[in-house]
């Protein structure tokens, strides 16, 4: 059993942390002088709030934390901040009442001496993320029981460029747990955080690859906030309007393979006049299974798209049930009386009969598509065929020989829906499929699909040449550009190279390209999140390839690789948790393909499927990735018999407990390895070579770690010293 700081809160950061993370107290354990009895009152962080303003490129960042002490003795210690090396310190307050106490800042040197002190004394590895850090460190005069003190910290940095966008990076680190208080209370470890600016039109719409911010725009300024769950390092990049797409490329590579690579296209969040005119097909069920709740939240939902036309769209409303209803044929100008009549339309339909989704389909792509124009299909089901064809695939087939150049967006509404048809229709027309639980708001669902489609902005995207070779794009044909909508693209590169990626895509019938520069290396450790946002969506769309056309033993074999080098579960890697020659359960649907897959697509296991990996395919955050990992590990049906401790997931890879060693799914057994004793001298110059173990190490005192040629065993029995040229070898075969 690992053991932890005593008196201590500890924040933990990924390695080669970009910026700091939130502080923390080491609690002095020794009798004071003018006090008999050990000092022992734990003192935890209650509070965390960061506000970061940008000037330009500058970044000021204050940092105001609450401390409380939780015990019945008077407590004293020391305020510890790793700080990054690139930050210019400027400020650091420690309030004790009304009475301001300073701070002192020290070099990474120094710091690095104070973390290793730490860890080889509380034999605890987390704070061997902050490696290279600078460290703000201050005495903590005495603290009352029940207690709280401030610390407010103030640093600034110059943001990089990556590409058209401004990057600030920081590491929140893990938020501590909620723990009782002494009087009975409960401590949260609050936290808050936003960034803004002035000169709000200088920038696009703000995104952060992992997590889920959102931002406002008022008076001027930009701002953008984190949640407060956020834990973990947020990197954040603030797209300059630069025409009409901003572009930013990531990179990520480890030595010995090919490398990875994020494409950002942000265009502005405002449409101007250079918008591509829609024309809008609403597709909605109305058979006998939508009457009550589910109808009167489509109503509302066609009553919002109707609501969002611009006057250069024209639109289509289509109703079915065992036959097919139009508001009137043809397309109709979104004139304000033709809009008035439509909301009359909808607010008259009722819900009754069987589900003719063929004549629906049939009526819906019965006119081409026009180039200066883009064609929308939104189409709104909550059940199976059951008038007309009801063969999902030849129902498919038919939509497919004429869907030309429309899009299609498809909205299952309940389990009793066909996934299989919808995905495919979804698929055939490079849009989406969007699953809506039986007890969710279908109007609140497809209100975001409908907003993301507002405006278009460029359609046919490709990318024409770049530097290396690019392969393996998630998705793999460039879906279409929105207004207000970035577009994010995962992939792999092959060779090494800089130079300019040159996008190009069509505008109202004309073609328009535009670059983003960007540095391909052979090693890049930075952007760590990058290859497991490509697996996530590469399994996403795996899985739905295997609903559709059958699970190969080829494709299943695929998805359990990518899940074991990834640290992602599906259906089909699920039984990588399990212990040595357990038998995992099979879904049968991984068996079938065609119409048997057809036969097998409805009902609640078939939509958890079809949900999972929708979800996971258009992934944009880490945070989201994670979500779906985790989901899919709570979900994960148990092995008879099994004793297992739960899976580890830390840092991109799973661990799990093998007779009380914490093991990386990524190693074989039997495979060359390295043995060392944890905190030993030998040990911390193992993390000093290789940074990139040190989140892997808080698995617990026994690991193992796979790497390329040879993986790190950390053991009681392991060496102590490094002798002759051994680490360098080491750090080479582990790396390449």
């Amino acid at each position: 059993m690992r053991r932890r700081f005593p008196l201590a809160l500890v924040l933990v950061t990924s390695a080669a942390s970009p910026a700091a993370a939130q502080g923390w107290v080491e609690v002095r354990s020794t009798p004071a002088p003018f006090r008999p009895a050990p000092i022992g009152g734990p003192v935890i962080r209650v509070q965390s709030d960061v506000r970061i303003t940008l000037d330009g490129r500058v970044a000021r960042i204050e940092v105001e934390e609450r401390f409380r002490n939780t015990g019945g003795s008077i407590a004293e210690g020391t305020y510890l901040y790793p700080l990054p090396g690139e930050a210019v310190f400027t400020g650091f307050s420690l309030w004790m009442g009304d009475q301001e106490l300073q701070g002192e800042m020290q070099n990474a040197e120094q710091a690095r001496a104070v973390y290793e002190e730490i860890v080889r004394r509380q034999r605890d590895p987390a704070l061997l993320t902050y490696a290279g850090h600078g460290l703000i460190r201050a005495q903590i005069f005495p603290i009352q029981p029940g207690e709280t003190r401030k610390v407010v910290l103030k640093y600034t940095q110059v943001l990089g460029r990556e590409g058209d966008a401004l990057r600030l990076r920081y590491a929140i680190g893990p938020r501590t747990p909620l723990r009782g208080l002494g009087d009975g209370g409960t401590a949260q470890d609050l936290f808050s955080m936003d960034v803004s600016t002035t000169g709000a039109d200088a920038f696009g719409t703000p995104y952060s690859p992992t997590h889920e911010v959102s931002s406002r725009r008022s008076g001027g300024r930009l701002v953008v906030t984190v949640p407060a769950t956020a834990s973990g390092d947020l990197d954040l990049l603030l797209p300059l309007r630069r025409g009409l797409v901003g572009t930013s490329i990531l990179t990520h590579a480890g030595a010995g393979e090919d490398g990875y690579y994020m494409l950002l296209l942000a265009p502005p969040e405002e449409s101007g006049s250079e918008v591509i005119p829609r024309d809008l097909t609403l597709v909605v069920d109305v058979s006998g299974s939508m009457s009550g709740t589910k109808l009167e939240q489509a109503k509302a939902t066609l009553a919002q798209a109707l609501a969002a036309l611009g006057p250069q769209d024209r639109f289509r409303l289509i109703a079915f049930s065992s036959g097919v209803t139009e508001f009137r044929q043809g397309l109709t100008p979104a004139t304000r009386p033709n809009l008035a009549d439509a909301q009359e339309f909808v607010s008259r339909l009722a819900a009754g009969g069987g589900t003719n989704i063929e004549g629906a389909l049939d009526v819906a792509l019965q006119r081409a598509a026009t180039t200066q124009r883009m064609s929308l299909v939104v189409f709104m089901t909550d059940g199976i065929p059951s008038v007309g064809q009801t063969q999902p695939d030849e129902i498919a087939e038919a939509a497919g020989s004429r869907i030309g150049q429309s899009r299609i967006f498809t909205v299952g509404v309940g389990t009793d829906v066909n996934t299989y048809l919808l995905d495919r229709l979804a698929k055939e027309g490079r849009g989406s499929a969007t699953y809506v639980a039986p007890n969710a708001n279908m109007e609140v669902a497809v209100g975001g699909l409908l907003g993301r489609i507002r405006h278009p902005a460029l359609t046919n995207l490709r990318i024409v040449s770049a530097p290396v070779a690019l392969r393996d794009a998630q998705p793999a044909q460039l879906p279409d550009l929105f207004y207000g909508e970035e577009l994010v693209v995962f992939g792999r590169y092959h060779g090494t190279g800089a130079g300019d990626v040159i996008i190009e895509g069509e505008r109202n019938g004309r073609r328009e390209r535009f670059t983003a520069r960007a540095q391909f290396a052979g090693r890049a450790p930075d952007n760590s999140f990058v290859p497991p946002l490509w697996a996530s969506r590469k399994i996403g769309e795996l899985t739905r390839t295997a609903r559709l056309e059958g699970a190969s033993p080829a494709l299943v074999e695929e998805i359990r690789q990518l899940g074991l080098r990834y640290g992602l579960i599906t259906e089909y890697t699920s039984f990588l948790v399990l212990e040595p020659g357990a038998v995992p359960p099979r879904p049968e649907a991984a068996l079938m393909g065609g119409r048997d897959a057809a036969k097998s697509m409805s009902g609640q296991a078939a939509f958890n499927r079809a949900e999972a990996s929708a979800r996971e395919s258009e992934v944009k955050t880490l945070a989201s990735a994670d979500a779906a990992a985790n989901e899919r590990l709570a979900s994960a049906p148990p092995a008879t018999g099994t004793t297992m401790a739960a899976p580890k997931r830390i840092a991109g890879r799973l661990f799990v407990d093998r007779d009380g060693v914490w093991t990386d799914l990524a190693y074989t057994a039997g495979s060359p390895d390295v043995t060392v004793a944890p905190f030993s001298p030998a040990y911390f110059a193992l993390v000093r070579a290789l940074p990139e173990l040190a989140p892997w190490l808080s698995a617990g005192d026994r690991v193992v770690i796979a790497g390329s040629r040879i993986a790190i065993r950390i053991d009681s029995t392991g060496l102590t010293e490094w002798r002759g040229d051994r680490l360098a070898t080491t750090v080479q075969y582990f790396r390449q």
